[in-house]
């Protein structure tokens, strides 16, 4: 998944410093949803050319303020960052502030374009707009945050959410061209154009999640 590009030491602090605290932020904002970011963020800095330790390092913090309240999540990972003293080994003040301002930028919902390419990259990466993932994702996070609403009232949350973030009305925006993302989101697009195929999508989806949950909470009872 890492690029042979980057730093190996860097490498080995953020995984084993940074990455197992994604471990408590649930499904929907994960090891595997952090773990995707990276790998996205990794091939755009590439295919841009720009320093791929930066965009690894804005990938690995983006969402490490989910430990805190998820409406500021974006400004407290920065300011995570910025105060992680740590990083100075292998960035100057400088990039540490580009690395901040790219993190604080990252969010779909953010109302200006992000800072600098490095929040662009960070932002277009957290977009992982895999219609599986986006749907999942979305049930997911309805699981983790509302687990006392029943199916009908998941499946409006549901619909809701993607009205208003996917839409051709929503406030989700790309910002590198010709991204792979572009072509996600037309499909997402469509399913959302009709829903009895999105309904059959989430009815899947759906139970597939309280399966798992099911799983889980026999284990634990054993």
């Amino acid at each position: 998944m890492i690029d042979a590009q980057v730093s190996l030491d860097l490498m080995n602090f953020i995984e084993t410093n940074i990455l197992p605290q994604y471990a408590s932020f649930g499904s929907s904002h994960g090891l595997a949803h952090v773990q995707r970011v990276i790998a996205r963020s990794l091939q755009l800095a590439k295919k841009i050319g720009v320093d791929v330790n930066m965009a690894y390092a804005i990938a690995a913090y983006h969402d490490i303020g989910m430990s805190g309240p998820r409406a500021i999540h974006h400004i407290t990972s920065g300011k995570i960052l910025a105060a992680d003293q740590r990083l100075r080994k292998w960035f100057s003040a400088e990039q540490m502030k580009t690395m901040r301002e790219a993190v604080e930028d990252h969010r779909a919902s953010l109302s200006h374009a992000p800072r600098n390419i490095y929040g662009k990259i960070v932002a277009e990466a957290d977009r992982d707009l895999d219609p599986e993932v986006v749907f999942r994702r979305t049930i997911q996070f309805g699981f983790e945050n509302y687990p006392d609403k029943d199916k009908e009232e998941q499946w409006r949350r549901f619909m809701e959410h993607m009205e208003n973030k996917y839409s051709i009305h929503g406030y989700i925006t790309l910002w590198i061209p010709n991204s792979p993302n572009e072509k996600h989101l037309k499909e997402i697009r469509s399913l959302i154009s009709n829903p009895t195929e999105l309904r059959k999508v989430f009815e899947r989806m759906y139970q597939e999640e309280c399966q798992k949950n099911t799983d889980i909470t026999s284990k634990s009872g054993k």
